[in-house]
């Protein structure tokens, strides 16, 4: 899949000017309230007709505002899913899912009905109304029915943001079952950080309308805050299965982690650590219950206030730990210094 972006719209008191290149797998729209991010998926849906731009989807040109070209919504292969399920009331949760398969240019077979409706844990809801569901039910349903419209992209515009915690922690997994198994391109909006760096393989920061920076999200996360604090790395890493002590450990870029889930040797994995659970010691501690002691070198030191943000490569990955500026001067840290990484706790998704 080739998603080629390049737009220029007013919106309130600033311009959406972005440009970039979504390639497979799931693209991250992440930036705060306002950035634009919605936007781009409504210009990429044919919901908003850009005042200049050119939006092409797997070499097929959807918009181009020099050659007057925008398709309406229903020619695009878009599937849209907003932050509200938007289910149609008087239907059940079949004729719910059924209702976007039924207008897909290409149908699924029965085949791969039953396989979404499995994908996404459905089938014990069909039967059902809408009012009866649940808010991640009916966001499941919601996912389910975008996917029977045969879409060649699935266009996520918030769709955990009106979830509370805990119903997003229950719709997650399911988001990384469409994304390792139903093959669908994803262009996921998003100003929650964990979410992003749980689902995306590419991200794209924007801020006031354009692209701050982009790339996969060990390179581009580090250092923004959302549930669990600031980030400190993202990291994809492999198992290497089980060790003597019985923790798991885990391969990433030439460097080594032990964490306590179970996973079989080859699984892959991603790998979250908080910028405040890094600690940095100039010589190698000894009889520590942190079970992750990592040979590290300084990048970079940045001092805001009292704090310092340290960034720090391991292996080939890069990490960012949050330490108090007292320590960091005690420490006399310096790029190109060798250190050793203490990581006290680590967040490991599928």
């Amino acid at each position: 899949m080739s998603l080629e972006i390049a737009l220029k719209h007013r919106l309130g008191d600033f311009t959406l000017d972005a440009a970039f290149v979504a390639e497979g797998g799931v693209t991250a729209l992440f930036g705060a309230s306002g950035a634009g991010k919605s936007s781009i998926v409504a210009a990429v849906a044919g919901l908003l007709k850009p005042g200049h731009g050119r939006v092409v989807l797997n070499g097929r040109v959807l918009t181009d505002t020099d050659e007057k070209i925008f398709l309406p919504p229903q020619q695009r292969r878009a599937g849209l899913v907003f932050q509200e399920a938007r289910l149609f009331p008087h239907m059940s949760v079949e004729k719910n899912l059924r209702y976007g398969w039924r207008r897909a240019p290409a149908r699924a077979d029965e085949k791969d009905v039953a396989h979404v409706i499995a994908l996404l844990g459905l089938g014990k809801l069909l039967d059902r109304r809408p009012r009866t569901l649940s808010g991640g039910e009916k966001a499941r349903v919601a996912l389910g029915r975008a996917l029977l419209a045969s879409p060649e992209i699935l266009l996520l515009d918030e769709p955990l943001a009106s979830l509370d915690a805990p119903r997003r922690g229950e719709i997650l997994p399911y988001l990384e079952r469409l994304r390792d198994e139903a093959g669908v391109p994803m262009l996921y909006v998003s100003h929650q950080v964990d979410e992003v760096a749980r689902l995306a393989d590419h991200v794209v920061l924007l801020e006031k309308g354009r692209v701050a920076l982009q790339g996969p999200p060990g390179e581009t996360l580090p250092g923004l805050g959302g549930q669990g604090g600031i980030l400190g790395a993202v990291l994809d890493a492999v198992s290497l299965g089980p060790r003597e002590d019985g923790l798991t450990e885990l391969a990433f870029d030439n460097g080594r982690l032990a964490v306590t889930v179970a996973a079989a040797p080859g699984t892959k994995l991603r790998v979250r650590l908080a910028a405040d659970d890094i600690l940095i010691a100039r010589v190698q501690p000894k009889e520590i219950s942190a079970n992750n002691i990592l040979r590290v070198t300084v990048v970079q030191v940045t001092v805001k206030g009292d704090i310092a943000e340290i960034a720090l490569q391991a292996g080939d990955a890069w990490l960012l730990a949050r330490i108090t500026t007292a320590s960091a001067q005690r420490l006399a840290l310096a790029p190109g210094l060798p250190v050793f990484a203490i990581v006290k706790s680590v967040t490991v998704d599928s």
